[in-house]
């Protein structure tokens, strides 16, 4: 495409704009608030998911040991939980020091200073538990109370009782925020696919007189599309500017919760932000060269 092209592909492009400001606003205005949302759903999972880091690769139970506990304490420790493999565990695995601190930077990464107070001095380590069957859970919470008369055993946990009221939280926010974010994506094509066919309607003589002196219908549909792409753009850079004040008000928000608090886990960090801003970016722009590709195909015979 030569400049006298690309100049009239841009010129024709913001005359549309122009001619179509109320349509164009509230197309840009609904695809922002549609990516809005979608992004705070992903945001929320990866909250939701720094709570359940622990959880991983099925591990349903968590024996912590005291920092302090001698060779010969985790011995015993190792031997009780053996003595179960085969027909209540089916395998576990220590965390020695260094995992013990890998997992806590996450689970603390959105509360810097209880993080900083934890070194390899002070960290508990942990016995991560697979259960042979989930179903057995009860008989491994009565041996629990034996484990935790254990010398140098400092907490068993188990994720039934620290994750089912998450789970359930992360599944019905994610469900019901993704659906109207979908929704709301669909309603913003609408709207663009309606301002390129309210376009083409209005430039019909000039189109009918484009084709007549040999343009091709790429040619004529170019600008229609930029312009849809430029409304997606556009209501996903104001999407991504919505996300990150809101994530910078969480994330100062988190040191007001308790300092033993789940919730101060839910720390999305400044790189996973960047990353989902700009598949929100492509999305919205995609989304907007979508709807006035096919408006423009639709209508192009005005």
């Amino acid at each position: 495409m030569n400049f006298g092209r690309l100049s009239y592909v841009l010129r024709e492009t913001f005359a549309s704009f122009r001619r179509n400001v109320t349509l164009t606003a509230a197309a840009i205005i609904t695809s922002a608030v549609a990516l809005l949302i979608f992004g705070l759903t992903l945001f929320i999972q990866q909250g939701f998911d720094n709570l359940l880091v622990q959880w991983e690769d099925d591990v349903e139970l968590i024996v912590f040991v005291q920092p302090e506990a001698s060779a010969d304490q985790r011995a015993e420790i190792e031997q009780a939980l053996a003595q179960q493999q085969g027909s209540l565990i089916e395998t576990f695995v220590y965390c020695d020091v260094e995992c013990s601190l890998d997992i806590a930077d996450q689970l603390f990464a959105g509360d810097p200073v209880t993080r900083d107070m934890l070194n390899e001095n002070n960290v508990p380590t942990q016995y991560r538990v697979v259960p042979s069957d989930a179903g057995e859970l009860e008989q491994l919470r009565g041996l629990s109370d034996a484990w935790r008369e254990l010398p140098g055993v400092q907490l068993v946990e188990f994720a039934e009782d620290a994750l089912s009221t998450v789970d359930k939280l992360k599944s019905f926010v994610s469900l019901y925020t993704v659906i109207l974010s979908i929704v709301l994506l669909i309603a913003a094509i609408l709207l663009i696919w309606n301002t390129i066919r309210t376009a083409m309607f209005a430039r019909r003589r000039e189109i009918e007189v484009m084709k007549l002196v040999g343009a091709t219908d790429w040619f004529i549909r170019i600008p229609f599309m930029l312009e849809g792409l430029i409304q997606g753009l556009l209501g996903s850079l104001f999407a991504c500017f919505g996300l990150g004040i809101i994530n910078n008000r969480w994330t100062a928000s988190l040191d007001e919760f308790p300092p033993l608090s789940a919730f101060r886990a839910m720390y999305v960090s400044s790189g996973f932000a960047f990353e989902r801003m700009i598949w929100i970016a492509i999305i919205g722009m995609l989304a907007g060269a979508i709807g006035a590709g096919i408006a423009a195909s639709r209508f192009l015979d005005v």
